[in-house]
């Protein structure tokens, strides 16, 4: 019996390939990118449009080179890559020769990092009111990305964390591309945390007023 195909959504897509979430669903309407029937994918599974690796590929490489070729040229890079899979470079035609193999290295790399954040950060009963955490601790992966977003920096993370590392920063902000939560994000305030420490940090170019990242206790 043949293993089933691993698929991603186009949310774990945007994650592992780097590329905004709107640019991947833009590529699948286009049919750049082909998708998979939620019918291939397991029976549990709710996902409508799921890409596969060849997909993943097939986007990385539209996000960096295709996005500049007519359709056919990039039809033709395509057809060239799926000829010859193993291939480290690709010569679509006399003037484009792509580093496949460089593409594919990056985009193992983020499938192997999204396969960790997946092995230690889950929901736990009775933690943190049911929140996605890191295992073993009462950390709130979806509170360090946001704490990221806000403006705060690795350093107050992780005086603000003692159980935090770098290394679970890195996988927070790459768990919570692969799984973005519906609607507005809550606040920290809504999440019953306290501001510890407070630091202003002025946006390049902008010029509104300083904005404020904050460490909960």
């Amino acid at each position: 019996m043949n293993a089933v195909a691993r698929v991603y959504t186009p949310a774990e897509a945007a994650a592992v390939s780097q590329i905004g979430i709107k640019a991947v669903h833009n590529a699948i309407d286009k049919k750049i990118v082909d998708t998979v029937s939620s019918a291939a994918t397991p029976a549990k599974s709710v996902r409508r449009r799921v890409l596969t690796a060849e997909g993943l590929l097939r986007l990385k490489l539209w996000y960096g080179v295709g996005s500049t070729l007519a359709a056919e040229r990039r039809q033709r890079l395509f057809e060239a890559i799926k000829e010859k899979p193993a291939a480290k470079t690709v010569k679509a035609d006399d003037l484009l020769i792509v580093d496949v193999a460089e593409a594919r290295k990056q985009l193992n790399a983020r499938i192997r990092d999204l396969d960790e954040a997946e092995s230690v950060i889950g929901r736990v009963k009775g933690v943190m009111s049911g929140e996605p955490v890191f295992k073993g601790t009462r950390v709130p992966v979806r509170t360090v990305a946001a704490m990221l977003a806000q403006g705060a920096d690795e350093a107050d993370l992780l005086d603000g964390y003692p159980s935090l590392t770098a290394r679970m920063i890195e996988l927070a902000k790459i768990w919570t591309a692969a799984h973005p939560t519906r609607g507005r994000p809550k606040k920290l305030s809504d999440q019953g945390l306290k501001v510890k420490s407070s630091k202003r940090a002025t946006l390049k170019g902008d010029p509104r007023p300083s904005t404020k990242a904050r460490v909960p206790a």
